[in-house]
């Protein structure tokens, strides 16, 4: 019998039975038309029980209802439309993925990100690697493909070894992927999300997608001085000296290429100039009514002033270099970059329904204040609540890879009940997202471990799976326990989390 591949060695024991149950799940889709199915029967179930609780906000009891009996019924068939296209994140979400694909398909993107990579100083390198990756999450899950190999190439440029500079990147990219100094089409999925479940426990909640700026604006710079430590002081030496001769090409930018980047910067210039001309003076017209920015336009309407700057440094930047040539482009690029939703646009109609029926039922009102019961009795709130938190969402991370398809699950709970406690909303998205974000990388699914594994046997043919894990390792806990305790520390200084948005309910 042939012996086994190295991979296959290592894909047994713990590992390997979490890739096997992984497996073993269904499509999103049909999980979640399961969790819909076996939502109806629980509610019906602990209807017929009289299960309830009181609204600690209005003192009204608040019961279970059954979707097995003629109201249930009628609502079910009233509202199946509704629910998809009411759902409040589907449109922000598809505006932002729209703006984003104009300057993808530009070149933008990618020419800012090789330039800033391979531009800069050997004892700088893997900072501004760990920096540009964090906040490669503005091109979404792109930058999980085009980063490393150009950190690959720029460490190799440098003397270093470079997979060193691909593991880096791999890492950065998606142990820190909801980090950013920008807001990003994830903040715009999950916000909404928060404002639903926030609306189970007061109706009038409302939220946006700059609710966690702040925050993550922090996170992005200490993220990035413990990924530059764990390069640094276990990666690189344990991987010792580069010995091959394969490397990624380190090409720099074109003259022409330079030209339309010099462009897009004197647009974005020009485009900061104008905002803060309407926000500085007392009366600007980005101000609300009583001279605040919070309230004002330019908070309330972030998405559409982000929507006009990537459409249109896109369209200065691709003009300029000659990927855009004509106006009707424009148009054919936005179309083409949401067929990469379409899968997401159907999760969401059957997600819609779940988040609907937790809503309608009144589950989700029974759940917290019982649950925030429970925490209260034994003492679970402030910092072990938010470890219960993080260990249980950075458990089934290893299972469910999709960040919004596991907060689709968990916010209907977890923000009604930090309601409960006491705190904000927003507070409890900001402690989700760093769980479901530092596992990623040494999750055994998760869909771009393949393609870095690829990506790797480019310098060392054995390098698998175990070696991948085993190198991202150090980076997911030095991510996990440092945001935790920053997390923590930011709880305790009770700083906002971003505009308008604060640690405990105001």
């Amino acid at each position: 019998m042939a012996n086994k591949s190295s991979l296959e060695k290592k894909t047994g024991g713990i590992l390997g039975a979490i890739e096997r149950v992984g497996n073993a799940l269904p499509s999103p889709f049909i999980l979640f038309v399961w969790l819909v199915v076996i939502l109806i029967v629980l509610t019906a179930v602990l209807a017929a029980f009289g299960v309830s609780a009181v609204n600690p906000t209005t003192g009204e009891t608040v019961a279970v209802q059954s979707l097995l009996t003629r109201d249930g019924l009628v609502w079910i068939l009233g509202s199946l439309v509704t629910n998809f296209s009411g759902f409040a994140a589907l449109g922000i979400v598809l505006l932002m993925q729209m703006a984003i694909g104009v300057t993808e398909a530009s070149g933008l993107l990618h020419t800012a990100v090789r330039r800033a990579v391979l531009g800069v100083p050997t004892w700088a390198l893997t900072a501004v690697v760990i920096f540009i990756g964090i906040n490669g999450s503005i091109a979404s899950e792109a930058s999980i493909v085009f980063i490393p190999p150009l950190a690959a190439a720029a460490f190799f440029a440098a003397g270093k070894h470079p997979l060193a500079g691909l593991i880096a990147g791999y890492a950065a990219t998606n142990a820190g992927f909801t980090a950013n100094v920008m807001i990003t089409s994830t903040d715009a999925l999950l916000y909404g999300v928060t404002q639903e479940a926030a609306q189970t426990i007061d109706p009038n909640y409302t939220t946006s997608p700059a609710n966690n700026w702040y925050f993550m604006i922090a996170s992005c710079f200490v993220l990035t001085i413990v990924g530059t430590l764990v390069n640094d002081h276990i990666i690189e030496p344990r991987l010792g000296k580069y010995t091959g001769t394969e490397v990624d090409e380190a090409r720099d930018a074109t003259p022409l290429e330079k030209k339309a980047l010099r462009n897009a910067g004197i647009f974005t210039l020009i485009y900061i100039a104008i905002i803060l001309i309407g926000l500085i003076p007392k009366n600007g017209i980005l101000r609300a009514e009583d001279g605040s920015i919070i309230k004002g336009p330019f908070v309330t309407g972030l998405v559409p002033f982000l929507l006009a700057y990537f459409v249109i440094v896109g369209i200065v930047y691709g003009f300029t270099v000659g990927t855009f040539k004509k106006v009707d482009d424009i148009p054919r690029v936005m179309a083409e970059s949401l067929t990469s939703l379409t899968g997401y646009i159907v999760l969401v109609f059957v997600i819609a329904q779940f988040i609907a029926i937790f809503n309608y039922t009144n589950l989700a009102m029974v759940v917290a204040v019982n649950a925030a019961a429970f925490l209260d009795t034994i003492g679970l709130t402030g910092v072990p609540l938010i470890l219960a938190i993080l260990i249980v969402t950075t458990f089934v991370n290893f299972f469910m890879t999709s960040g919004t398809a596991k907060w689709y699950i968990f916010a209907p709970i977890f923000v009604p009940m930090f309601m409960m406690l006491g705190f904000a909303p927003e507070f409890a998205q900001a402690v989700y997202r760093i769980a479901d974000s530092c596992t990623n990388p040494i999750t055994p699914i998760y869909p771009y471990l393949p393609m870095v594994i690829g990506m790797a046997a480019k310098y060392d043919k054995k390098f698998g799976m175990g070696n991948v894990i085993s190198m991202m390792i150090p980076y997911s806990f030095g991510f996990l326990i440092v945001w935790t305790i920053f997390v923590i520390l930011w709880m305790f200084l009770d700083l906002p989390l971003g505009p308008g948005a604060f640690v405990y309910l105001q």
